[in-house]
């Protein structure tokens, strides 16, 4: 099967054709004692701490593939715009596979609606010396419903887009399909940060599917041989650091710059990601009484980190705008 990756514009020719939810957050090295795993809580409000998903979103960007570049793991990193307790991590991915045919045999047939099933893990990291990859200090492992990517479009696309599909919000031609996958996590993540996000393809990743799978036996294959994360350059909110690097675990030494250097661990891979960061969102929730309803309270601190002793307490804390502290432990 033939595997593209847009970035570099490499191909390689392949000659072949459970759901589970885990979330945790060790403790940070300076910032105190371990933060303990709580289920996250529905909150009112968000602020934005870091924003590169563009706004509106296009129909597909420039993307980073994993199975056709050996890769596990990839990520870039993050300056937040402020202090992120509770964030809700958001992680835009580029999906190719069709249901029935392929992107490069342009006979893609898709269904309105379907998907796939993939677990991803979402992975953060201090940043260390040389902006080395740090202390992982945040995973948390979620499947999701990843849509195969629309059918071709003969009428709007054709000649050199023969095959892709068409995108009526901005008028245009894809090959893959950009969606996003979120998570929320409870616990606060450094301000300067490394995110990346880790999944299982049919040769790569922590465990690879291998080829004695159902979808091996289809014409359009496993939708996670085409799965990618999704690039772009701006920033609207925070900041890159140094928007010519990216973070990537590859055994291929062809998937790095400069070639033929360490490859089955990741590192840093710097100097020619400028424009082609992973497309990431970060907000911060920010709690409210109404937070305290149904036991939320149980799981809840003010600033000082002390428990509430009721949901009265806690309602009172945040109706007074924090000058009612908690009454608990």
């Amino acid at each position: 099967m033939l595997k593209y990756d847009i970035r570099t514009g490499v191909k390689k020719i392949k000659t072949k054709t459970a759901t589970s939810l885990s979330i945790g957050i060790l403790g940070i090295a300076g910032l105190g004692s371990s933060l303990a795993f709580i289920p996250a809580l529905t909150h009112a409000a968000t602020n934005v701490v870091y924003n590169s998903i563009p706004n509106p979103s296009a129909g597909n960007y420039p993307s980073q593939a994993f199975e056709a570049t050996s890769t596990s793991e990839f990520g870039g990193q993050v300056q937040l715009a402020g202090a992120a307790a509770n964030p809700t991590v958001t992680v835009q991915m580029s999906s190719w596979g069709c249901q029935n045919g392929t992107w490069f045999n342009h006979d893609c047939s898709t269904t309105s609606g379907a998907t796939f099933t993939e677990p991803v893990t979402l992975n953060i990291y201090t940043v260390g010396a040389g902006n080395s990859v740090g202390t992982l200090v945040a995973t948390s492992t979620q499947t999701f419903q990843i849509p195969y990517r629309p059918s071709a479009d003969p009428v709007h696309c054709t000649g050199a887009q023969s095959g892709e599909w068409y995108s009526t919000a901005d008028n245009t031609c894809y090959n893959g399909f950009a969606t996003p996958i979120t998570y929320n996590l409870t616990g606060t993540i450094p301000q300067s940060a490394i995110v990346t996000v880790a999944y299982n393809t049919s040769d790569y990743g922590a465990t690879p599917y291998g080829d004695n799978t159902a979808c091996h036996a289809t014409s359009a294959g496993c939708g996670y041989d085409s799965l990618n994360v999704a690039l772009t350059g701006p920033v609207t909110v925070g900041s890159q650091p140094d928007p010519t690097d990216a973070y990537l675990n590859s055994s291929w030494s062809g998937a790095y710059c400069p070639a033929n250097q360490t490859t089955g661990t990741l590192r840093l891979d710097s100097g020619c990601w400028a424009g082609f960061q992973p497309n990431i969102k970060i907000e911060v929730n920010i709690p409210s009484k109404d937070d305290c309803k149904n036991n939320g309270w149980q799981t809840m601190t003010d600033a000082n980190h002390k428990h509430f002793k009721n949901q009265g307490d806690c309602v009172s804390y945040f109706a007074t705008g924090g000058k009612n502290q908690a009454n608990g432990h």
